[in-house]
């Protein structure tokens, strides 16, 4: 019988007399006692030829801490009154919670999974993938010294953003440019360089909320500058830009509401009117563009985006956008625009802060190289995915339910059926591609547990559940882990 918990009895000489004038309380102690003079003590553990492989695989220093831990566990589960099974504090024992306790603590994290979900730049799992080069060049970067900051000519030191110079001038021929460790930095940059201790304006209805209660007014708040709200949530003119604008006045800063739309009774100033103005009011016009897609993808059907350069062909004199949304390269911020702007940003102590490192600056490089040559729907994961046709994810599919059959899946459960794939990421959230889905049929309600299915087995396979239906979206799913899917589903799905 376990004893009751006693995790907040006080021993000591003010109680001691109470305590024994107390048999219940006497006998729970005793019963407490004897169970932790069962316990062995660290040493003795440590020494046991059975517990010599836990020492060999971590080590004696980690394993002598896991060790500790888990006698401490089971020393306050018998003060919390719990009942420990037989053998608990055997060796046999101490050795397998050492070891369990060891491997969550050192086991791969974050894990790779198989996002079969539909949302091409899923923010929550890790945004855009890299291309082949890039990832390779990441890998290389990761196993030596490279000049990051060393110039071979002169010997002596070199600049981060060199490695950029002629890629950018390619991209973006006369203007100038920064890139740090995401989007967010580099409009916190910019306000607090161009716009710190006076007024920005900005629209109301454009102070969003991004992932992780990220708002727009913090952004004002850590910079220094000083926001100023004009227009209704629903309905801005350039006019309340105007009529704003004072000699405090340090910029206007356009938001592009890349995670929602606001419908109906609306009205945003358009960009060609808000340059016009800015200019005649001598002020700059910052337009944080976040997507940052440099391919035009309206002919995917993706029309509530624009291409990069062509803000700044609008007359935009900074834009901000990030590297690992429609760029498809891994997290970084850029701000582009007039050369005289971006060197007061460069200027900045925060530049430094929120630099990037020698392996974004290898994997960013080769992405824009695609770009470059042209080639970014060929070697950049995101714009292929986007630009796979219904009929082509309808051909994968069907491939995919024919080999999870033959693996002995339900081939009854599974079809094919219409759908739409999202960009994701806080990209053009009105837009949509058609897709081809794989469908799996729930029966009595066991759609929620096949979904926990593939998502808790190995590897991971992350689905959705729509309508009564477990839905799997290819366009997701690189192609050689099509095989995954068809033998995580028979898994799934073995008939009786």
């Amino acid at each position: 019988m376990a004893p009751k918990n006693v995790s907040g009895y006080i021993y000591g000489p003010e109680t001691r007399e109470a305590n024994t004038e107390n048999s219940e309380i006497r006998d729970i102690v005793g019963q407490i006692q004897n169970l932790l003079r069962k316990f062995p003590s660290l040493d003795a553990v440590l020494e046991d030829p059975g517990f010599k492989p836990v020492v060999e695989r971590f080590g004696r220093e980690l394993a002598t801490r896991l060790l500790r831990r888990e006698l401490g566990r089971l020393r306050q589960s018998v003060l919390d009154g719990a009942d420990l099974p037989e053998g608990a504090v055997s060796i046999a024992a101490l050795a397998a919670g050492t070891v369990g306790a060891g491997e969550a603590l050192l086991a791969p994290s974050p894990v790779t999974v198989v996002n079969a979900g539909g949302v091409v730049v899923h923010t929550n799992l890790g945004r855009s993938l890299l291309g082949d080069r890039a990832a390779d060049r990441v890998a290389e970067a990761a196993r030596g010294y490279m000049t990051l900051e060393y110039d071979l000519e002169t010997g002596g030191r070199g600049s981060r953003m060199a490695h950029f110079d002629r890629l950018m001038d390619d991209l973006f021929p006369g203007y100038g440019f920064l890139i740090v460790n995401n989007n967010a930095a580099a409009i916190l940059i910019a306000l607090k360089a161009l716009a710190g201790g006076r007024e920005v304006v900005v629209s109301r209805g454009e102070l969003v909320e991004i992932g992780g209660s990220f708002r727009v007014p913090d952004i004002f708040s850590a910079s220094g500058a000083l926001l100023r709200e004009v227009g209704t949530t629903n309905r801005t003119r350039v006019e309340d830009f105007t009529a704003a604008t004072t000699e405090n006045t340090a910029a206007w800063l356009k938001v592009h509401t890349s995670n929602f739309r606001i419908v109906g009774f609306t009205e945003e100033p358009a960009l060609a009117g808000m340059v016009t103005a800015s200019r005649e009011k001598g002020v700059p016009l910052i337009v944080d563009w976040g997507s940052g897609d440099l391919a035009d993808l309206g002919g995917l059907g993706i029309r509530d985006e624009m291409p990069v350069q062509k803000i700044l062909e609008a007359g935009a004199d900074v834009v901000t956008f990030s590297g690992d949304k429609l760029l498809g390269g891994p997290q970084a911020g850029f701000a582009v625009g007039k050369p005289d702007l971006i060197a007061k940003m460069r200027k900045d102590p925060l530049s430094r802060v929120c630099r990037l490192d020698r392996l974004k600056i290898c994997a960013l490089r080769e992405t824009l190289a695609s770009y470059v040559m042209g080639t970014e729907f060929e070697d950049v994961p995101t714009l292929k995915m986007l630009a796979l046709t219904p009929q082509e994810i309808k051909t994968r599919t069907e491939a995919v339910i024919g080999e999870a059959t033959s693996r002995g899946a339900d081939a009854t459960r599974m079809s094919t059926r219409p759908g739409v794939s999202r960009t994701g990421g806080g990209s053009s959230p009105t837009g949509e591609r058609p897709t081809t889905l794989l469908a799996v049929a729930g029966r009595n309600g066991d759609e929620g547990r096949l979904e926990a299915k593939l998502r808790k087995g190995s590897p991971a396979v992350i689905a959705r559940v729509q309508d009564g239906d477990l839905l799997l979206d290819l366009r997701t799913v690189l192609p050689d882990q099509d095989k995954i899917i068809s033998r995580r589903l028979a898994e799934i799905l073995k008939q009786p």
